[in-house]
């Protein structure tokens, strides 16, 4: 693992960053061929963190399917479920996802305006209607296809004395919200259906006849609070698996 990546890992979200980071090594790192990941104590040294930390995260793995922790057998990693790309039930970053299948990420058409929020975002975000919010929308392409059409809403008062206008907003926007608002997004409601959209999203992916995927979906933060309220537009580039576990 990459020196810089630990020791940039810090605060009470830890075991979050952690879990995304032995993500990676079990896709393309050094767990990559690893039948079974190192105990608990090994983990916490390697990394430099606590044992809680270490434990937090790899009950994040296992709640994901990624691994199972047997008694007497020790922490045996599900290739089956780490070889899947494109989980819808996974929520990864525009730029992951397209990375994670060998293409290069990159974002265009960036639309940024302040606006009012309408009855249906202010109910989303828990806000009051006519509150001022941060929307942006963008066309994500992998290498030259355009595969991704999104609409993101944010709180305005989320940034408080952060000029908005003067971020890079072709970054993801879980990045914006963790590195200028200081919150990091823990889960998201999701809805999932097909559309046509709009005839200018349309455009903006090249789709002619073929429906759209969309996720509209309501991210959440610490102590559940909404943060932010998205939609995103797939094309068919996609072609996405769902881990359904039984209880």
């Amino acid at each position: 693992m990459e020196k810089n990546e630990i020791s940039s890992l810090s605060g009470s979200l830890m075991s979050t960053k952690i879990t995304s980071l032995l993500i990676r090594e079990l896709k393309t790192g050094i767990y990559a061929q690893a039948e079974r990941l190192p105990a608990e104590m090994e983990l916490a040294a390697e990394l430099g963190v606590s044992r809680t930390v270490i434990r937090d995260a790899l009950g994040n793995l296992e709640n994901a399917g990624f691994i199972e922790r047997v008694r007497g057998i020790g922490t045996v990693v599900n290739r089956n479920i780490v070889e899947l790309n494109s989980r819808l039930d996974f929520k990864l970053e525009y730029n992951d996802m397209i990375q994670g299948i060998g293409f290069t990420a990159s974002a265009d058409n960036i639309i940024l305006k302040e606006e009012p929020a309408d009855e249906n975002i202010a109910e989303k975000l828990e806000i009051d209607q006519g509150a001022r919010i941060v929307c942006c929308q963008k066309r994500m392409l992998a290498g030259t296809v355009p595969a991704i059409y999104s609409i993101d809403c944010i709180p305005l008062e989320l940034f408080g004395k952060v000029n908005y206008t003067a971020l890079d907003w072709s970054q993801p926007v879980f990045d914006l919200l963790s590195h200028y608002c200081g919150l990091t997004i823990l889960n998201s409601l999701t809805s999932v259906s097909a559309t046509n959209a709009t005839p200018m999203i349309r455009a903006k992916l090249d789709v002619k006849e073929q429906p759209l995927l969309l996720l509209e979906e309501v991210s959440f933060c610490k102590l559940n609070r909404p943060i932010l309220y998205s939609l995103s537009f797939y094309t068919d580039f996609f072609h996405f698996s769902l881990l359904r576990k039984k209880f």
